[in-house]
């Protein structure tokens, strides 16, 4: 018998099953609610598992609906949304359930370390989420939360469509200075005339400011990036408006001081002192970066359309790299399976490809196998598409634990990135493509290689939000090492290795421009947090931007460019006050990072350690206290600094 789900969302009753699903949830707490003697086995632990189930049931539909996203899975969506946020408030709200947790807490002795740990973040949960509060604000807390999770897809919607409409078509003489390969990826015909179709995802958005020598269409494209889905400019207001008022329902300051409660960051302070800490060491070394761009360009004035192509083909000259070059040994599927092989010097994990069905055909799955036992299952769908959500991130599917019968249930999740795609030639990726993949990989395995029994502190679940980021930047910085690319850096055609030299190059160019890309991510970070800790709506948003560039940013952005209005992760993706966390997590993983490469990589015991403490243990215990047992120290910027080549 199989031990993982099968992958099937059926769109025409999907509705109807959910609503069923739930209404028998709510029959089953009525009865919880009426045990006498309530414990964690009798009480908690079917919580959990109801909570499990629901998940399993919906995250088929969301999943389908980023990957091939169309009207009817839009309009399901939407609809199961507002009807699973009514539902995970409510409950979240239950003052009954709240009250029994407490009780249940006073015999929290009897309890194992994970059980505990799913008693102490559900209380949390149940305190942010107002459990304790009158009955006026909790409805006022329920509206909120509905209103959040509509704007919230409707933020996303909006630029799905915004970058299904959009097109560029482009002479011969405008893509001058794109490979071959670009050319005939983005080739189309019009009216019997070769054109060049260019969009705004981001594999098409990328080649083009990298290579298009034409500054005017590199402006246009650019132009369309930055000003897309205009419309998200309400949509933010709303949201802001409605973040502040729930901080405050719930006894908050502000949205960041809510936010930061249940993260590692201890408060408001902490936050913004290691973003301008990192801001004051990175940008004098940025200075220097951008006067040798500047030189080099010799144009009137460096712009920021112009970035992207000036500083490929300063990087061409400095260090004689050209990204197209590398192309050719980094076919998808190769990368793929090298990256297979490198997990299992590094983990001693194994990946055996099974025949399952799927959304599309380019979509694949792999069962997991440690010390030869399978473990958990990846789908993998790596190649754009016009019905797929721009980007690339990991999903958790099912989680790995032990049901009310002791039954063993396995982990899976999904992998997605948008590389070019394999229908007229090989999908050969840039090595920024196999960094994504590698970053990807490290958020699945953190989920599905967890060996905890409760569900809801299994995996990712649990984990605190600014350390989440840790194993993904933890291995996606093995996509730099030159005896990891050597495991399966080979031409597609001929099989070749890629060079000692070439290798070399890579290395060389990884810091690059760190210094200016730390000041934008950290220009991310601090609009983001600032943001949240005071009310900012409409110009007060595009004035608070301006101020932390004239802080970040060495190059001002035209002011046509509405960066907020594409800010997924912040309106869209649960970073909202968060975003630092991209950084925070860094400086762990560049730590763990360094010591593992200090001990030569492959086989070594801190990789196994790595596996038994962090992946292992998900979220049952604090990252903090996971970190100190695998590392036997606390965390130091200077390895961040050290990774980035910034001194």
């Amino acid at each position: 018998m199989d031990k993982f789900l099968k992958f099937n969302v059926d769109l025409d009753n999907f509705v109807d099953e959910l609503k069923q699903k739930i209404d028998e949830n709510n029959e089953k707490i009525e009865k919880l609610l009426k045990v006498e003697d309530k414990t964690y086995t009798n009480f908690v632990k079917p919580l959990e598992l109801m909570d499990e189930d629901l998940e399993l049931f919906f995250t088929p539909l969301s999943h389908l609906n980023s990957v091939n996203n169309s009207e009817k899975t839009q309009e399901i969506y939407t609809q199961a949304l507002y009807i699973i946020t009514e539902y995970s408030t409510k409950l979240s709200q239950n003052l009954e359930v709240y009250e029994a947790f407490k009780t249940i807490e006073d015999k929290k002795d009897r309890l194992n370390q994970e059980q505990k740990r799913v008693l102490e973040l559900n209380l949390q949960n149940f305190e942010l989420s107002g459990a304790n509060l009158n009955k006026d604000k909790k409805a006022r807390l329920e509206e909120i939360n509905l209103r959040e999770s509509e704007l919230s897809n409707e933020f996303s919607q909006n630029l799905l469509d915004a970058i299904a409409k959009y097109e560029l078509i482009l002479d011969e003489s405008d893509v001058e200075g794109l490979s071959s390969e670009d050319k005939k990826s983005y080739e189309c015909e019009i009216d019997g005339v070769k054109k060049y179709r260019f969009t705004l995802q981001m594999p098409s958005y990328i080649t083009y400011m990298t290579y298009g020598q034409n500054r005017e269409k590199r402006e246009e494209l650019y132009r369309a990036f930055t000003t897309k889905a205009p419309q998200n400019g309400k949509i933010i207001d709303e949201l802001m408006r409605l973040r502040d008022e729930k901080a405050k329902i719930l006894g908050f300051d502000n949205f960041a001081q809510y936010s930061l409660h249940p993260k590692m960051a201890k408060d408001e302070k902490s936050v913004v002192e290691f973003l301008q800490e990192l801001v004051s060491k990175a940008k004098p070394v940025a200075r220097k970066e951008l006067e040798e761009l500047r030189e080099f360009a010799d144009v009137d004035e460096l712009k920021s359309y112009d970035l992207g192509f000036y500083s490929e083909k300063l990087k061409k000259e400095k260090y004689d790299y050209d990204q197209e070059l590398y192309r050719p040994y980094f076919e998808q599927n190769s990368v793929v399976q090298g990256l297979f092989k490198f997990l299992n010097s590094l983990f001693g994990i194994e990946f055996v490809k099974n025949s399952e069905k799927l959304w599309h055909d380019t979509a694949t799955s792999y069962d997991i196998l440690v010390d030869g036992k399978v473990r958990a299952r990846v789908y993998l769908d790596l190649e754009s598409r016009a019905s797929k959500r721009g980007g690339a991130w990991m999903h958790n599917w099912q989680s790995h634990h032990v049901d009310g019968d002791g039954v063993e249930h396995l982990a899976s999740a999904f992998i997605v990135a948008n590389f070019p795609d394999s229908l007229n030639s090989p999908s050969l990726l840039r090595h920024d493509d196999v960094v994504t993949l590698f970053h990807e990989m490290g958020h699945a395995l953190h989920h599905m290689l967890s060996r905890v029994d409760e569900n809801g502190v299994s995996g990712i679940a649990g984990v605190e939000w600014d350390a989440v980021e840790f194993p993904s930047q933890f291995l996606e910085n093995f996509a730099y090492e030159p005896k990891v690319l050597k495991m399966f850096a080979k031409h597609y055609k001929s099989s070749e290795v890629l060079s000692d030299e070439m290798i070399n190059k890579i290395v060389e160019v990884k810091n690059f421009h760190s210094a200016l890309g730390m000041l934008r991510q950290v220009e991310f970070s601090l609009f983001d947090f600032k943001l949240h800790q005071s009310l900012h709506v409409e110009e007060e948003i595009q004035d608070l931007l301006d101020s932390i560039r004239e802080e970040t940013s060495l190059i001002k952005p035209p002011p046509y460019n509405k960066f907020q209005n594409g800010f997924a992760h912040i309106f869209a993706g649960g970073y909202a006050a968060g975003y630092y966390s991209y950084k925070w997590a860094e400086v762990l993983s560049a730590d763990a990072f360094f010591a593992i490469v200090d001990q030569g990589i492959f086989d070594t015991k801190l990789g196994r350690d790595y596996l038994d403490i962090i992946l292992s243990k998900g979220g049952s215990q604090s990252m903090r206290e996971l970190y100190l047992e695998l590392m036997g120290k606390e965390p130091e910027v200077k390895s961040l600094l050290r990774l980035n080549g910034i001194n």
